[in-house]
């Protein structure tokens, strides 16, 4: 278990607890994890083992679903990367997890959702493995048409709001849903536009991202 303070020296610490998997392959555990990450917004991590006996003795303690990621919010039980971040979104309204213009916002909703249920030739075929490296990997056709979608979402959104995020100057839940998807690119070697490379790039280079990037290390050395 660790307390985060979220990148900085926050002194008030929270009630919340972040149940996630292992860093190096869970891409569902990995958003809100950034998204707390990256809004300074402290808690404690919970790292459990997938496809373990440990974890299948103790996830009953944390999640009703029996999966991760979830959040503890005292005696709140909160499962789903989804349901966490609109959660996080509400409980913390101030920090504009979400874009404050009401269309920016809906778009914004739109493309997480989207990211959130479909994709499935993605997932099937570049699943997250933070630190490996396919440099020769083929992609499979069903996957490009989803790369596709994805490349161009992002740069609908660059285009539009202008920023280095999605929807502008400030890093928002959309972008932590994305982040996984930086990392598949990445492991797998997918060629993209300049735009959407500029855009790997910008997430790559949080400090929440690399902060990840090292407990995944840990787990696999």
């Amino acid at each position: 278990m660790q307390n985060h303070p979220a990148l900085g020296d926050l002194k008030v610490m929270s009630d919340l607890k972040l149940v996630i998997g292992n860093k190096n392959i869970s891409s569902w555990s990995f958003r809100p994890w950034i998204l707390l990450t990256q809004f300074g917004i402290p808690f404690e991590e919970i790292s459990l083992k997938l496809f373990t006996p440990e974890y299948a003795a103790i996830i009953d303690k944390y999640s009703p679903s029996k999966k991760v990621p979830v959040l503890n919010d005292g005696d709140l039980r909160v499962w789903d990367s989804l349901s966490i971040a609109e959660y996080l979104a509400e409980k913390y309204a101030e920090k504009g997890l979400w874009p404050k213009d009401q269309i920016a916002r809906a778009k914004a909703r739109s493309i997480t959702a989207e990211m959130h249920s479909g994709f499935t030739g993605l997932r099937s075929n570049l699943s997250m493995n933070f630190h490996g490296r396919k440099s020769d990997f083929s992609v499979p056709e069903d996957a490009k048409k989803d790369i596709d979608r994805i490349q161009t979402l992002w740069e609908e959104c660059l285009n539009s709001y202008g920023g280095a995020f999605l929807f502008g100057q400030n890093f928002s839940i959309a972008d932590a849903f994305y982040a996984p998807v930086v990392s598949r690119f990445i492991t797998y070697g997918v060629k993209l536009g300049p735009k959407a490379t500029e855009y790997v790039q910008t997430i790559s280079n949080l400090p929440s991202y690399k902060s990840w990037g090292e407990g995944a290390k840990l787990e696999i050395n």
